[in-house]
């Protein structure tokens, strides 16, 4: 399984990309050597692309995937796309406040920590869908791991499209975000031209 090993802070640094996005409070203080310095329409585009890509943890071809599926659905690629990637399971668990990064959640996944439904599920990209009950697993909740998560990730916001209730480590998906709630910096529609080349 392939796994994108970069250092995050590095990797923010010449996205141009704010750490606080992906749950780490850390901040660098070397500056982009680029900074400042002209792009081209393609270049635009594919940082673009690449901040997407790294935000949500996924690789190329997963990442083409999820395009092709929006661009099958109705209404905007671009914005179908963020509300594929923001309904992984992976993301959700963040979203709630069950982890402290999207990475740390992707484990949390792996680990078989998290059910749906009653059902424990180990895919990170799982699509949830609405009215899913998203948990941690019974015998997890009383590990030292998911209560200092809880301390910190406690003061995240939780998007209003989930409901999540903290001391029990348990959430619902009320409905699907919309593009509006999604509060990631990505330019969707630069994605699209990218890929409509």
């Amino acid at each position: 399984m392939a796994v994108n090993r970069t250092p995050v802070l590095k990797r923010c640094r010449s996205l141009d990309l704010d750490p606080t996005f992906l749950g780490y409070d850390k901040k660098s203080k070397r500056t982009n050597s680029r900074a400042g310095k002209k792009m081209s329409e393609y270049g635009l585009q594919l940082r673009e692309k690449q901040k997407a890509k790294f935000i949500y943890g996924v690789l190329e071809k997963p990442f083409r995937n999820y395009y092709e599926r929006a661009d099958r659905m109705k209404g905007q690629s671009g914005e179908n796309l963020m509300v594929l990637l923001e309904r992984r399971l992976d993301n959700v668990i963040f979203r709630m406040g069950f982890a402290r990064t999207r990475r740390e959640a992707r484990q949390v996944v792996l680990h078989k920590f998290v059910t749906v439904n009653g059902k424990v599920i180990n895919v990170p990209s799982y699509q949830i869908k609405a009215g899913d009950v998203v948990e941690i697993k019974e015998s997890a909740k009383n590990m030292q791991r998911f209560k200092d998560i809880a301390e910190i990730a406690g003061g995240r916001l939780v998007p209003e499209w989930l409901d999540v209730t903290k001391e029990a480590l348990k959430g619902t998906v009320k409905a699907f975000p919309s593009r509006e709630a999604i509060d990631v910096p990505v330019d969707e529609m630069l994605i699209v031209e990218l890929y409509s080349k």
